[in-house]
């Protein structure tokens, strides 16, 4: 399985962006994965790999646990999917349009993250859950 990160806009800041290759760094020893900057949402779905699984990231998406988290990803690498994305937005969100694209919407925290620092998260919380189904020590949890 391989995992596609679409993101509208541009991470500019040095520290964070530094912060979100080393965890894609990471990641592509688990697994392909690869980040897509987008202009828009639309140009960021015109990437989306027809076989892959979207998920929409949204304040008003479901609030997993890590673990929650590792059970989907499993599932979805057991179903043999090709691939999983997810759909950064930007500071205005993602349009119902993009958001109607996706069966599964998720919410990274009750919290407002600006978009720069979601994708940090979600790339932390990626490698997390393969190095839990590898069975290696980074989480603690």
């Amino acid at each position: 399985m391989r995992l596609l990160l679409l993101c509208v806009g541009k991470v500019r800041e040095a520290h964070l962006r530094t912060a979100v290759d080393d965890y894609l760094e990471r990641l592509g020893h688990y697994l392909p994965v690869e980040m897509v900057e987008a202009r828009d949402p639309a140009a960021a779905l015109r990437r989306l790999p027809e076989r892959y699984q979207l998920v929409v990231l949204d304040e008003r998406g479901a609030e997993w646990t890590t673990a929650e988290l590792r059970r989907f990803v499993e599932r979805e690498m057991g179903q043999g999917r090709a691939g999983l994305a997810f759909l950064v937005g930007d500071a205005a969100g993602l349009p119902p349009a993009a958001q109607a694209r996706a069966k599964v919407k998720l919410s990274l925290s009750r919290l407002t993250l600006p978009h720069r620092l979601a994708r940090l998260v979600l790339c932390e919380q990626l490698y997390r859950v393969m190095t839990m189904i590898r069975g290696e020590p980074y989480h603690r949890g």
